[in-house]
């Protein structure tokens, strides 16, 4: 972390009880809670190390957190962690620190520790008090961290509140005795809120605020005021600025008030300056006279103006005159101090050794004079006699924009530009020449034939020729020489060759969109049927008459439903109920009976029953569903098994013995012997 921003990312540290009910609670939900004892005994070990182990876990994660959050004053930037260090003090923080550490490890052996004696436990009850002094001892060693823990809360709270300083960036401090308008200066220059009252010490820590100043972002801190005594004497507050002075590079901005009605004389002001001034080596520094509208340089006495001027003496020092009340000069003073500061980055980082790396990498050759010939230099008489380009001469150089313009005034369209026009070539008629194309290091070109599609119609034509006067017809018995025998094979080849790109170019649209149906799932009309067994030479005959045994079975159905219907539409009808004869209807058909008194009508519905069966959907016959369901039984028998007594959901099995469960047995049967 390089910056106070990067700090103020750390989690909330709990207090030590807070720490252990988080744990613990942690332990319970997220590990089994069921445990018997007449489990084996090494589940019942594993159970209680399982348990152990997660609180180990859980202490170490949380407590490695807390530790890897918090920073290393050692890997921080100087300023940081002396402003730490003043903050905090350093021996206290490593001190809260370590304890946490050492807490850690001191939990990591107890787990260990009461682990191993886990393995020898002979019992539930052994085991489970194995467990309890384990957590136990855990839950006493971080009551004891209760100090540490809530000193670092504080100063996560703290370090959440500081600004965020970057010790790296273009930097403006402003220092000075208490109540001389440091504060009010930067509420003028900045989009700082800094409070300002008119006693001493208002400001009691470090403020930022940021601006823009030639398109730079600049950041302008604010320090407490500083009283003129040994730095070990100071306080807290003091040293923080101090620390600032030390640590920052920045122009350094020393605020005096003249009139003295910040209750410092001058005297004291410049005392403290001088004190001060070894911090503020190798950074600008500015003297701001302020509160100018009250008393200015020109208006003191001979005895104020000599302190004034052992300041002024060094003319390393800057003095810009400025009144906050007023505003008279504020930005005057904040333009000087930016420029200061850059021009001093600037001049740091020249005399840094990179500028060294890259001058020793130039070298600069100097000839040296051989004889006292006067060589002047030569220049040819072509760039002597160059007509300079004028865009009003009619006849200058014509250039590609000039086409590119006509063609637009023209509205003939979108220009392009030729860029073969200025090749140089032997013949100005290969400037456009397609480009060749190489294969293996040849010319494809010179292997193409111009008239190959003329030569292959030819040739077809007289293969046709030749097959239409029986060139082919010949007698297969009758012995062919090789040659005819060679051309014979080459035309099938080629005949076959036509016919196979033929059909890959017909099937590339046939049925692209369409799903192709087999031919035995498409259904198909009795008439169709037997019209096709006719024109194949078979009878259908007895197809269409077990047909018509179907079609009339169905018919005499639906007339006998349709006639109990009508019965019963008839009982009803006249507003009286016969239970009987709706019972009987109702036994009679596996149907639900609707019936209404005197203002309704009773109606018998006849439900159709399904076509077929889902079950056996897709299977040849029932046996095969029976088989189906047998072996999915079987499959299922394991993971029933070992899904019935776990320990996560708080069934406790049954432990009786089977005498006790077998139910009552009959006289004579028990064998007492």
């Amino acid at each position: 972390m390089s910056s106070v921003a990067g700090l103020q990312r750390i989690a909330p540290v709990p207090t030590s009880a807070d720490f252990i009910d988080i744990v613990l609670n942690a332990t319970m939900r997220k590990t089994p809670t069921v445990i018997h004892k007449n489990f084996k005994i090494s589940r019942i070990r594993n159970f209680y190390m399982r348990k152990v182990k997660f609180t180990q876990d859980t202490f170490d994660e949380k407590l490695g957190k807390i530790i890897s959050e918090f920073p290393v004053l050692d890997n921080l930037h100087p300023f940081l962690s002396s402003l730490l260090n003043v903050l905090y003090d350093k021996n206290h923080y490593k001190l809260a620190l370590g304890q946490i550490n050492t807490a850690r490890h001191l939990i990591s052996q107890v787990a260990k520790d009461y682990c191993r004696l886990l393995k020898f436990g002979d019992s539930l009850y052994r085991c489970k008090q194995l467990k309890k002094a384990a957590l136990g001892r855990m839950a006493t060693i971080m009551r004891r961290q209760k100090d540490p823990l809530a000193y670092l809360e504080q100063v996560r709270q703290h370090i959440s509140r500081l600004p965020a300083i970057d010790p790296n960036t273009r930097t403006l401090l402003i220092c000075g005795y208490p109540n001389v308008g440091k504060s009010s200066f930067v509420n003028k220059i900045t989009r700082a809120d800094v409070d300002v009252q008119p006693y001493a010490f208002t400001t009691k820590s470090l403020f930022v605020g940021h601006m823009d100043y030639k398109y730079l972002r600049w950041q302008v801190i604010d320090t407490p005021g500083v009283l003129d005594h040994p730095l070990e004497e100071m306080n807290t507050i003091e040293m923080q600025s101090i620390t600032a002075l030390a640590h920052l590079r920045s122009a350094v901005m020393y605020f005096m008030d003249l009139s003295e009605q910040c209750g410092y004389t001058i005297e004291a002001q410049c005392k403290l300056f001088h004190s001060i001034k070894p911090l503020f080596q190798n950074k600008p520094t500015i003297l701001v006279i302020n509160k100018i509208d009250i008393v200015r340089i020109s208006d003191l006495s001979a005895e104020n103006r000599s302190y004034l001027d052992s300041i002024i003496a060094d003319k390393s020092i800057t003095v810009v005159e400025a009144s906050t009340y007023s505003e008279e000069g504020v930005m005057n003073v904040r333009n000087t101090a930016c420029d200061a500061l850059l021009a001093h980055r600037v001049e740091q980082k020249l005399k840094g050794s990179r500028i060294e790396m890259v001058a020793n990498k130039i070298h600069v050759a100097v000839p040296q004079k051989r004889d006292d010939v006067e060589r002047k230099p030569f220049i040819p008489e072509s760039v002597k006699d160059k007509v300079k380009y004028d865009k009003t001469d009619p006849e200058r150089r014509r250039l590609e924009k000039d086409a590119e313009q006509e063609m637009e005034m023209s509205g003939m369209g979108i220009y392009s530009a030729d860029t073969k026009k200025n090749y140089l070539l032997a013949d100005d008629s290969w400037k456009y020449d397609k480009i060749p194309e190489f294969m293996n290091g040849k010319n494809v070109a010179d292997f193409i034939d111009p008239d190959i599609a003329e030569k292959l119609d030819a040739l077809e034509r007289e293969e046709e020729a030749l097959e239409a006067q029986g060139f082919y017809a010949s007698d297969e018995s009758e012995m062919l020489d090789s040659d005819e025998e060679e051309f014979r094979d080459a035309a099938a080849q080629i005949k076959g060759k036509k016919a196979s790109i033929k059909k890959i170019s017909q099937e590339k649209n046939h049925l692209q969109n369409r799903p192709i149906i087999p031919r035995k799932k498409r259904h198909v009309t009795l008439n169709e049927f037997t019209t096709g067994m006719r024109k194949s030479g078979h009878d259908p005959l007895s197809l269409e008459k077990r047909a018509a045994r179907l079609v009339e079975a169905k018919k005499s159905a639906w007339e006998a439903a349709e006639a109990r219907d009508a019965d019963v539409d008839m009982d009803v009808g006249g507003g009286d109920v016969d239970m009987e004869s709706t019972g009987a209807a109702a036994g009679s058909s596996s149907t639900s009976t609707r019936l209404t008194t005197k203002r309704g009508v009773g109606k018998l519905a006849n439900p159709r029953n399904p076509r077929n069966n889902r079950q056996t959907a897709g299977l040849a016959h029932e046996g095969q569903s029976d088989k189906a369901i047998e072996l999915r039984m079987f499959a299922q028998r394991e993971p029933n098994r070992l899904a019935k007594a776990s320990e996560s959901d708080r069934h406790v099995p049954i432990t009786r013995p089977k005498w006790m469960l077998a139910g009552k047995r009959k006289g004579g049967k028990t064998e007492r012997r």
